[in-house]
């Protein structure tokens, strides 16, 4: 059994089909999945397909990107989101310095929010990251200090991380998991690989990031789905030197504990 922990199955390119990539995903032995909000808009629909079906969860949030269009009252709607049932985490949240749609001190100003509630609510937080490792960083740092201020470490995901095995180490020393999503199966990404293959296995999570970041065989393929996530944690499974039934029983059974289901 698998588990993606982070798919946007919610996005209007899986409307006409969705009940189909379920059936796909779970033929593919993809039994759970969380489904991860970008806007207001976006949570919302997660946390209804979520409550629809008992093997989906959601999480709800505002990513970088799409906060500078947030409108007024939006924030207050997510926190109010996180108490319905069903939401297992809050996000995605994170830094980008990619694109320059939000102003960087106003994704500043989310991330902390995000980390604030989820620390409230006692929820993992789900971590964007894009051409900003130092940035990132050094919130996670300030948050870190703020919550061993009372006795506990970090509880959140480096999510589709692409990091170097330093910064991973580092944030597994905060108290985070590390996830990879399909770009680790790209031919090029070797120094990806290697970084998973050092995780040590109780961190480790697996995701497709769907429809996006389609995993090699398919990678030419698009929309991705969840079903792909096999690839994922195949060439993760050949990195590390263990059986697929193995890495896909840790990375599970990870999930579960994370998320709390």
């Amino acid at each position: 059994m698998l588990f993606d922990s982070h798919t946007h199955l919610d996005q209007s390119e899986f409307d006409a089909n969705r009940a189909d990539i379920l059936t796909r995903a779970r033929e593919a032995g993809v039994t759970q999945m969380v489904l991860v909000g970008t806007t207001l808009t976006a949570s919302r629909r997660c946390v209804e397909l979520a409550q629809d079906d008992e093997t989906l969860y959601s999480a709800v949030g505002i990513q970088p990107n799409y906060v500078a269009e947030s409108s007024a009252g939006d924030w207050d709607k997510i926190v109010q989101m996180v108490d319905e049932p069903g939401v297992v985490a809050v996000g995605e949240t994170g830094l980008d310095r990619h694109w320059d749609y939000t102003p960087f001190d106003q994704q500043q100003d989310y991330f902390d929010r995000h980390i604030r509630l989820a620390q409230k609510k006692n929820r993992p937080f789900i971590v964007h990251m894009r051409d900003c490792d130092d940035d990132i960083l050094q919130a996670l740092r300030e948050a870190h200090r703020r919550q061993a201020n009372r006795g506990g470490e970090l509880c959140g995901i480096m999510h589709s991380f692409t990091g170097s095995l330093e910064m991973a180490n580092e944030c597994m020393e905060m108290g985070l998991q590390i996830s990879f999503a399909g770009m680790v199966t790209f031919k090029k990404m070797h120094d990806l690989r290697s970084c998973a293959a050092s995780i040590p296995v109780d961190r480790l999570l697996l995701e497709t990031d769907s429809p996006y970041l389609s995993p090699e065989p398919v990678r030419s393929k698009r929309p991705n789905e969840p079903a792909n996530l096999r690839y994922t944690a195949n060439c993760i499974a050949e990195s590390r030197g263990v059986s697929l039934e193995q890495l896909a029983a840790q990375t599970t059974a990870n999930a579960r504990t994370l998320f709390g289901v």
